[in-house]
């Protein structure tokens, strides 16, 4: 058996003796010999380990190595929401414990059950019979909407989380609010910004056609194969919703469109701005009335969503590119170009709607 051991990258971020002698406590389920730590692929916004010490292995969630000004409330806040909903139907990985005690790792951080399945993008190849088209593949989409569906029916107030966002007037702040936020990048990362062409049409037609909000509900916030694990083998079968770090109460209708964006429409003239190739997958159509049939949301709307889940996406991006020009973080070039292409469909989308 191999010994355990700390990866070098988080090493300092999760020092090992404090960890342990705090999951002595609060973390039994955990075991109680040395820490094994490895860095998970994927993180982004935050630090994601997978964490054991002989009995249950559990992942570690934390604000990075250079946070941002929101990272320990966007920890605390996602610690929270993982609590609530032990008791819903909502695919997710279990809370197992968390702090607030900056003594132990010097940010917030907690810990969730490890889930035994495969993410729906992002590996080098998906896992049989998944990585090939076919039924298997073209149906995947269908339990991705599963974890919406599901999450637009928590009874958020029940779950103890009627403070968890503002949705009155939840769809009339957000053109104001992503501007904003774009801006903020000016003092927030020392980013002078740069053209980002059809943004501003974008934004401009959402202020103009700001549709009546449906029913409030939870929302993921940044939904996508990217975000949800599935259980091996088939049918596909959703097995947790992942990283709820724009979860918030809100317009359930947005979380549909952060879906749908990326998937092909019968008779779309464009592809999508999405970052996966949706060829082998159902078409929006499709994945739009299975979402509407088991929620009896009003759906004819889509386009507004759409639109704004691309103009939002596409600044939430940008701060990457932000950070990365003031030397706090790595950057690909294919996160630069993503967002000038959610900006460009997103203004094209919005021409469309007239």
């Amino acid at each position: 058996m191999d010994e355990p051991q700390v990866d070098p990258a988080a090493a300092d971020l999760v020092p090992a003796e404090a960890f342990c002698a705090w999951a002595d406590v609060a973390a039994p389920q955990l075991g109680q010999g040395p820490l094994s730590l490895s860095v998970l692929p994927g993180g982004t916004a935050n630090l994601v380990c997978k964490v054991s010490r002989g009995g249950q292995a559990m992942v570690l969630r934390r604000p990075p190595r250079a946070p941002r000004p929101d990272s320990f409330k966007i920890i605390q806040r996602e610690a929270r929401l993982l609590g609530a909903l032990k008791d819903s139907d909502v695919p997710h990985p279990r809370l197992q414990a968390a702090s607030s005690d900056l003594e132990v790792l010097g940010a917030p951080f907690y810990l969730m059950a490890w889930i035994d399945g495969w993410l729906g993008h992002g590996l080098p190849r998906n896992p049989p019979p998944y990585d090939a088209p076919g039924e298997p593949l073209r149906t995947l989409p269908f339990a991705l909407m599963d974890g919406i569906i599901a999450l637009s029916k928590v009874d958020y107030q029940a779950a103890g989380l009627s403070d968890f966002g503002k949705p009155e007037g939840f769809l009339a702040r957000q053109a104001d609010r992503w501007r904003s936020q774009l801006e903020s990048y000016r003092e927030a990362e020392g980013y002078e910004g740069r053209e980002i062409p059809g943004l501003a049409y974008a934004g401009d037609w959402l202020r103009a056609n700001t549709p009546q909000m449906s029913p409030a509900g939870l929302i993921h916030g940044d939904y996508s194969l990217a975000n949800a694990m599935f259980h091996w083998g088939a049918p596909p079968r959703l097995a947790a919703m992942i990283d709820w770090e724009l979860a918030t109460v809100a317009d359930p209708l947005l979380d549909l469109g952060w879906v749908l964006y990326g998937y092909r429409g019968r008779d779309d003239a464009e592809p999508p701005a999405g970052y996966f190739d949706p060829t082998p997958y159902a078409y929006r159509e499709e994945l739009r009335d299975y979402y509407a049939e088991r929620t009896s949301r009003d759906v004819g709307n889509l386009a507004y969503y759409m639109i704004l889940a691309q103009y939002k996406l596409a600044v939430i991006m940008e701060r990457q590119v932000a950070r990365a020009a003031a030397g706090k973080q790595t950057l690909k070039e294919t996160t630069s170009n993503f967002v000038l292409r959610l900006a460009a469909r997103a203004a094209s989308m919005a021409r469309e709607a007239g």
